[in-house]
């Protein structure tokens, strides 16, 4: 997927240095940059906010402040306001999943995008609300809906990263290919050689579904080559140290014959 230009975060009239310096955090992790702050609290800026950041300083070095959040809404086409369902206006109320979906889709096209947070204290205006396009709502717990600024930040965060992430990094560091059906196939077939040899496939009317289940598991397991002939090898082993188990115990019975 091709890298669009995250949403601005907007803070209104933030209370705490430390909460602000969280935010930033939380903007490093998941890859926005743009913070913008309205009427903070105790000026700007903030040696708390620095503290709070644990390292993620680039949010906060290029933070901007605004007098209102007109003026730090001015250049942008597309903002969505983090609160609780307004009452007195009527404005789609997303997700933060649906919201990220609809702001990724708005900057794949160019659009500057923001979203906009309230105070610690009393929230968001309706007044500020109005000047956006949609509200977004954490689907909280009912018996504890109060989210920290920085964790309401956090959540809108993390799912535009996940508009722009498919999937997880792997834990994984990319190997060799799976082995082809033939490789599969010739350790099918040597796996229950010896299985059959081994007295395995009990009672003799169940071997088709042992044999099926035995592919499946092996089948998922994508082996590659070199894990196919390792694990041939592994059979091999075993149906020899088998054999000599038997050689051994067949000299000793003939060794007790003969007493």
């Amino acid at each position: 997927m091709t890298a669009v230009s995250p949403p601005c975060v907007i803070l209104d009239a933030p209370q705490l240095g430390e909460n602000i310096g969280a935010a930033a955090r939380v903007m490093a992790n998941f890859g926005l940059a743009d913070l913008r702050l309205v009427r903070p609290r105790h000026g700007w800026p903030q040696e708390r906010a620095w503290a709070a950041a644990s390292g993620a300083h680039w949010p906060l070095n290029a933070a901007r402040v605004f007098d209102r959040v007109e003026d730090a809404v001015a250049d942008l086409q597309r903002v969505y306001a983090a609160t609780a369902r307004p009452r007195e206006l009527r404005l789609p109320v997303l997700t933060p999943r649906e919201a990220a979906a609809e702001l990724a889709e708005a900057a794949g096209q160019g659009e500057a995008t923001g979203l906009l947070f309230g105070g610690e204290r009393a929230g968001l205006e309706t007044a500020d609300i109005a000047l956006c396009q949609a509200v977004v709502t954490v689907p909280v717990d009912a018996r504890f809906a109060s989210l920290n600024l920085a964790q309401a930040v956090a959540v809108a965060a993390y799912e535009w990263r996940m508009t722009q992430a498919a999937a997880a990094p792997s834990k994984f560091r990319p190997g060799a290919p799976p082995a082809d059906g033939a490789a599969m196939l010739g350790l099918y077939r040597h796996l229950e050689r010896e299985l059959e040899a081994a007295g395995f496939f009990h009672p003799p009317e169940k071997k088709p579904s042992m044999v099926q289940n035995l592919r499946s598991a092996l089948g998922r397991a994508m082996l590659n080559d070199q894990e196919v002939r390792t694990f041939r090898g592994v059979v091999t082993a075993l149906s020899r140290g088998r054999g000599r188990v038997l050689e051994k115990l067949a000299r000793r019975a003939d060794g007790e014959g003969e007493g």
